[in-house]
């Protein structure tokens, strides 16, 4: 790639789309480095690359770039367009607000993508490779959530919210300012919303420039499809014929559904209307349908246990004459996180947590046989495939942000976006090392250990210890913009991240360990990984702290009262604080279930009443250690109250501590001068404490 691709890219290229001259445009920013380092300056100004589409002839790409404006306190996302002969990119849209979902059709004539109607509701529109000619192609009430075109383009499945839950005018009509919820079931909040509609599947005909006549398949049925609240257009697959659609629903509602994750695959015929169920006594999460080239396979991910949100997603596929359902992934001891079929259908492409990274995997879909397309210490995510041998993707690591690549297994890899280079050529960025940590039990633990920019062995250094959320997600080579270890290892800090117990990427059982054991081993292999880093002469034994949010944010709490001395500072963002409030302020019941074991009033569950017995919240007596407490008040899966009750037991047990609370942010700090505020108060917390005053 040239240095002109950058040039493109930037806010200086030109555009061909008339939208382009309102001032609430944000390009993106004229970065100068003063430091010389990777500092929240600098993580702000990054472009964040979106998942490429491949043109059906598999010439251009098709992605996004979004830049944040601290100023306006939001993000947006444009359009480019990459000529994969030449190389060439043009910058296919410059407007005030995102333009959501694109991706080609009419055989690459068109590019389909969502985008706000003059009322602010997100509806379909059109416009040609190069930006020219856009124009509405649909009037939806309310706005859709994402949409899928057939395969015959004559219909467009569309994402549309229906009434759920009641208010009180609902069922009074003479009082219609109450503001009153009435609620008669569970799952009436879910993450970060109440819970007052649900997404359906809306069909309708397109004639090329208008979508018209959307019908409800799912009609007075109460069910989420797809599922809330990350599901979207994955969740559909147009058969061949473009007669018949698969879409995923999890048909339960209230208790049943806060306690239960089998979804089901199900079928439904444009023509007569009916609806069947692919996956039937299939009880754990069926989610991904994807039908192969020649339209008789579905492929899907699949977990075998219902109630079990983190079980291993398997690669299923079913035989559309037969029926027949063959688990591919039999002897494949590891969960798949995304897959795709190649041309020919002999292969699938999938990538996978593997040992610490996230490789491209293939897979023979006749032999079962799996080989790895590419790994690296890095990790790939999305896959646009162009043919047999070649698969587009994305690709971050722990010092840089998504960059597009093309794998070809016959022509190698090769990087097709410079979207940042300009940012990291000004600074020093720190190195990262992979270190094989001796655990407890006599195992070994894979830990990745990032060092600050020009880092010296001769010198000592503050640590911090990276406690993983989830509790079931990787500790691979994930880049975050806001759990930045680069950014941490940048304000002078060794950043220790253990792939501790209970990670993906190490086989099914190093996974499962967790469950039903959140106090147990995967803490000794916190403590492990510090005390093996400890030996290190450069490391400042008497600095070293500990942060993590959500799961990470219990295992805080949790050390609080167990570390012994090991740490001179903590933080916490969106922990369980106790887990007796949890289980009943939470609203997936099948993760606290399955995770904690069940409810603390089962005297004779004894997984449920050693988690119980074991809380963070019944160590206080043992905190000596100061703490910085994080939390959103929109945050319905952890609820605020956790982070005010540690902070409260805190500064009761004269605990130096410090809270932020954000009204408006749920689980993640999203908003851009949150985002700058939470970093600010991080280092300037853990500055206090593990940096000794300078000489």
């Amino acid at each position: 790639m040239t240095g002109a691709a950058i040039m493109i890219a930037g806010a200086a290229s030109s555009c061909s789309s008339t939208q382009g001259q309102d001032s609430n445009i944000i390009d993106r920013p004229d970065y100068k480095s003063t430091t010389g380092i990777f500092d929240i300056e600098a993580l702000e100004a990054l472009g964040r690359v979106s998942s490429p589409a491949l043109s059906p002839d598999g010439t251009k790409l098709l992605y996004g770039i979004s830049y944040e404006s601290v100023e306006e306190n939001r993000s947006n996302l444009d359009l480019y367009v990459q000529d994969l002969k030449d190389g060439s990119i043009s910058r296919i849209t410059r407007t005030a607000k995102s333009e959501g979902g694109a991706t080609w059709i009419d055989g690459g004539k068109k590019i389909a993508f969502m985008y706000p109607d003059d009322k602010g509701q997100p509806q379909l529109w059109l416009m040609n490779p190069d930006g020219t000619d856009r124009a509405m192609a649909s009037s939806e009430e309310g706005g859709i959530g994402g949409f899928l075109f057939s395969p015959d383009g004559s219909k467009v499945v569309v994402i549309k919210n229906v009434k759920y839950s009641q208010k009180a005018g609902d069922i009074y009509p003479d009082l219609p300012l109450a503001t009153g919820r009435v609620i008669d079931d569970l799952m009436y909040k879910h993450w970060d919303e109440w819970v007052t509609e649900v997404p359906h599947p809306f069909i309708g005909t397109f004639d090329g420039s208008k979508l018209t006549e959307t019908t409800d398949i799912m009609a007075d049925e109460p069910y989420e499809a797809p599922m809330k609240p990350f599901g979207g257009v994955e969740s559909f697959a147009w058969s061949g014929d473009s007669k018949k659609l698969v879409y995923v629903s999890r048909k339960k509602t209230g208790l049943e559904y806060a306690i239960s994750t089998n979804s089901d695959l199900y079928l439904y015929d444009l023509e007569s209307k009916q609806t069947s169920n692919l996956t039937e006594g299939m009880m754990g999460y069926d989610t991904c349908p994807a039908f192969s080239p020649d339209g008789n396979r579905l492929a899907w991910l699949s977990m075998e246990r219902d109630g079990y949100e983190a079980d291993k997603n398997r690669l299923f596929v079913m035989d559309m004459t037969t029926g027949e359902k063959t688990d591919l992934t039999t002897e494949w001891d590891y969960t798949i996180d995304e897959f795709a079929w190649t041309p020919s259908g002999k292969q699938i492409f999938f990538i996978a947590p593997y040992q610490g990274t996230i490789p491209v995997f293939s897979i023979d879909t006749e032999t079962h046989e799996v080989n790895t397309v590419d790994e690296g210490e890095y990790d790939y995510t999305s896959l646009a495939v162009a043919d047999d041998n070649t698969v587009i993707t994305m690709r971050h690591s722990m010092l840089r942000p998504n960059e597009i690549y093309s794998i070809s297994t016959s022509n190698g890899i090769k990087r097709l976006t410079e979207v940042n280079d300009e940012i990291f050529a000004q600074i020093d960025m720190p190195t990262v090392k992979r270190r094989l940590v001796p655990t407890t039990d006599g195992k070994e633990m894979v830990a990745w250990v990032v060092y600050p920019p020009k880092f010296d062995e001769t010198k000592k250094y503050p640590a911090l210890l990276y406690c993983q959320g989830g509790p079931q997600s990787a500790v691979s080579q994930f880049w975050s913009y806001r759990w930045n270890l680069a950014l941490m290892a940048s304000n002078g800090y060794i950043v220790i991240a253990p792939n501790r117990r209970g990670v993906p990427g190490f086989g099914t059982e190093w996974e499962e360990q967790i469950s039903k054991d959140y106090p147990g081993q995967n803490m000794q292999d916190y403590l492990a990984a510090v005390d093996d880093l400890k030996k290190e002469s450069y490391i400042d034994a008497e600095h070293i702290g500990a942060t993590g949010a959500s799961y990470g944010g219990f295992s805080v709490y949790w050390l609080a009262g167990n570390h012994d001395k090991r740490f001179a500072c903590l933080l916490a963002h969106a922990g369980i604080f106790n887990t007796e409030a949890q289980y009943l302020e939470t609203e997936e019941m099948w993760f606290a279930n399955w995770d904690m074991g069940g409810a603390y009033w089962d005297k004779d569950n004894a997984a449920a009443q050693r988690t119980f017995a074991t809380s963070p919240h019944r160590y206080v007596d043992r905190w000596d250690t100061p703490i910085m407490i994080s939390h959103g008040e929109l945050d319905y899966r952890i609820l605020a109250s956790q982070g005010m009750m540690a902070f409260n037991a805190a500064k009761l047990r004269g605990i130096p501590a410090e809270m932020v609370v954000f009204p408006d942010e749920n689980h993640w700090i999203l908003k851009p001068q949150n985002a700058i505020l939470w970093q600010r108060l991080f280092f300037r917390w853990f500055d206090k404490w593990l940096k000794p005053q300078a000489e």
